[in-house]
């Protein structure tokens, strides 16, 4: 993993550590294969091999084989409590967000503002809060319990805003949405076309 700390939780040893870190920590019921793992951070398999290795050494992760395949999974530590809220409060967003507004019925839901700022290493403050564009159509009582459960789970206020699908497509006349297109933004879930 490459070893530049990111901008939004720096005392991680890097991005994909901290994903990692998100993803087993944050689905604590949950078991997840090295090959899993390394395609979900987007590095080689070797560099997973080390990593979990290292966290399961730490007490972080444990691991169990079901047959030839190696299942990774967080472990039932006292650290492990703590860790995750950390986790959760940087890194948590894009899943939760993802998971909440995806309920919904929106078709594209996008993280922008400061949080996805600092998730593309541009140095700043701890974001306060996170901004989040729903692209489609949405009731605006689902858009804001959507907003409302994310905010309990992260920890951190989450302000919703909504646009067309053709907005978004053609964003010439919007300045919202044409400066989200400009500016760091991660779209954490995206409806398949059926």
């Amino acid at each position: 993993m490459r070893n530049v700390p990111p901008a939004l939780m720096p005392i991680f040893r890097s991005k994909a550590q901290a994903e990692l870190l998100a993803r087993v920590l944050l689905h604590p019921d949950e078991q997840f294969s090295l090959t899993d793992l390394a395609e979900h951070t987007g590095v080689a398999l070797s560099t997973m091999h080390r990593e979990v290795a290292q966290l399961i050494t730490a007490g972080i992760f444990t691991d169990r084989y079901v047959g030839r395949t190696r299942l990774i999974s967080a472990a039932d530590t006292p650290v492990v409590a703590p860790l995750r809220h950390l986790v959760m409060l940087t890194y948590g967003p894009p899943q939760v967000i993802a998971e909440e507004f995806a309920l919904v019925g929106v078709e594209k839901v996008v993280i922008f503002g400061s949080w996805a700022a600092r998730y593309e290493d541009q140095p700043g403050r701890q974001p306060n809060d996170i901004d989040v564009l729903l692209v489609g159509e949405v009731s605006r009582l689902q858009m804001y319990t959507a907003a409302d459960l994310a905010s309990e789970r992260i920890g951190k206020p989450v302000h919703p805003v909504v646009c067309s699908a053709q907005v978004w497509a053609n964003p010439e006349g919007d300045v919202l949405v044409s400066e989200i297109q400009k500016s760091p933004h991660l779209t954490v879930f995206e409806r398949e076309a059926v």
